[in-house]
């Protein structure tokens, strides 16, 4: 028992301890980066200053217009990622269920996995339209193939003795499917949900830079076409700490389904 307090008194130490120094480089590198723009190392015009982004921020907040970009971008965000884990789930699940598909289908996942999206964004401009539609479809290109490509090869790694024993109960796929190859994907499947929710951001981003009249994708790029640098900069700050958000909100996930196991 006392050696268990130990670990555990070690353990929270070394909590503190990086959480103590990732707090002291963030609060370092702001407070240099406002020395260096107020003493005019750097042009303060150009690189903004936090003091500026303050005011910014607060300034957009006092009529909401700063909220309401962050909430279409979020919305934008969170759309766009349900619907590659449904979408990438539902597919993945169908593919492993008939082999010759997935053997088929196989080349053309790799290709458009590699595929460059910014490529497909003008396309879908075109086809769809300079609206929301576009946004999500980029998004959800950015993220589902992958997707696919990680559950199914999951889906085929699964225990070969947890299966033969479904299969000796005379269960059939169904049963496999429900009582192992589903809930022994859920990590798996966790773990691309935390890379999703980024690339789903980042798919965002990209189609608000081509196609939207709101969100932070478009004030980065109204901002640089205006030389409003501060909204500029200010929009980066805020995508730091809405993916830092969302990661955070997926490993609370994981955290949860851990305590239930």
């Amino acid at each position: 028992m006392d050696r268990q307090k130990a670990f555990l008194n070690d353990h929270r130490r070394h909590r503190r301890f990086i959480r103590f120094f990732q707090i002291l480089i963030a609060i370092a590198f702001f407070g240099l980066w406002e020395v260096t723009t107020r003493v005019h190392v750097l042009d303060a015009f150009i690189f903004s200053s936090p003091s500026r982004i303050l005011t910014t921020f607060s300034e957009m907040a006092r009529d909401g217009t700063i909220f309401y970009h962050i909430g279409i971008t979020l919305f934008e965000t969170l759309l766009s990622f349900i619907i590659v884990l449904i979408l990438g789930t539902a597919i993945s699940v169908l593919l492993w269920w008939n082999r010759k598909a997935a053997v088929i289908s196989e080349p053309y996942l790799i290709v458009l996995n590699s595929l460059p999206k910014t490529a497909l964004a003008p396309i879908l401009i075109v086809w769809l339209g300079n609206n929301m539609k576009t946004i999500i479809v980029c998004a959800v290109s950015l993220a589902i193939f992958s997707t696919i490509i990680n559950l199914y090869t999951s889906f085929t790694e699964m225990d070969a003795d947890k299966l033969l024993l479904i299969r000796t109960l005379g269960g059939g796929k169904k049963e496999i499917l429900s009582k192992v190859i589903l809930p022994g994907s859920i990590p798996t499947l966790i773990s691309n949900m935390k890379v999703n929710i980024g690339l789903c951001l980042v798919g965002v981003i990209i189609g608000e830079f081509l196609a939207a009249n709101a969100g932070i994708g478009y004030l980065i790029i109204y901002g640089s076409q205006v030389f409003k640098l501060s909204w500029v900069i200010m929009s980066i700050v805020l995508l730091c700490i809405i993916a830092m958000g969302l990661y955070a909100l997926i490993g609370a996930i994981e955290k949860l389904y851990r305590k239930q196991l």
